[in-house]
């Protein structure tokens, strides 16, 4: 089977993979480099625990191919350190399990990064391309609302 060497710019480090042409960002994540934030839910691109950032918009990185990633600039949640969407969070309690919070993370710093003040709708449909199954919505509304807050107190 062919292999392909890559370099794959995550969380601005760059790292030398070796990928097959059928190996998906989530494996090579987390097999290869041991980046587990990015969890396997549902591997058809409908749950959301695998989303990363790539070039500042959210994926799921269970359904792109590595060799897509190539060249581009990946933020997976352990780039996310000590963020204030990771504070808020906390501070909301928004999870429970946890499973699904690393990919609310990410959809939600994507969020902010693109529109500092958006709107409840749009809040709302960013939102639901992640599925939580504890029911944390409300929590996790709220953690990206008092970011969005915050942030524009600040300005």
């Amino acid at each position: 089977m062919n292999r392909f060497n890559v370099a794959l710019n995550i969380n601005d480090e760059i790292y030398q993979v070796e990928i097959r042409p059928f190996s998906t960002l989530l494996s090579i994540l987390r097999l290869q480099l041991g980046l587990t934030g990015a969890k396997p839910g549902c591997l058809n691109g409908d749950c959301g625990a695998c989303t990363v950032m790539i070039d500042g918009l959210p994926y799921k990185s269970c359904i792109i191919l590595a060799i897509e990633a190539a060249g581009k600039k990946i933020i997976t949640i352990e780039g996310l350190k000590n963020t204030p969407i990771q504070h808020a969070f906390i501070e909301q309690f928004a999870f429970q399990c946890g499973y699904c919070t690393p990919g609310f993370i990410m959809n939600c710093q994507a969020l902010i990064s693109k529109d500092q003040n958006p709107s409840k709708e749009t809040i709302k449909e960013w939102l639901s391309s992640n599925i939580c199954r504890c029911t944390s919505y409300e929590e996790i509304e709220k953690a990206l609302l008092s970011v969005i807050e915050h942030n524009n107190r600040n300005e």
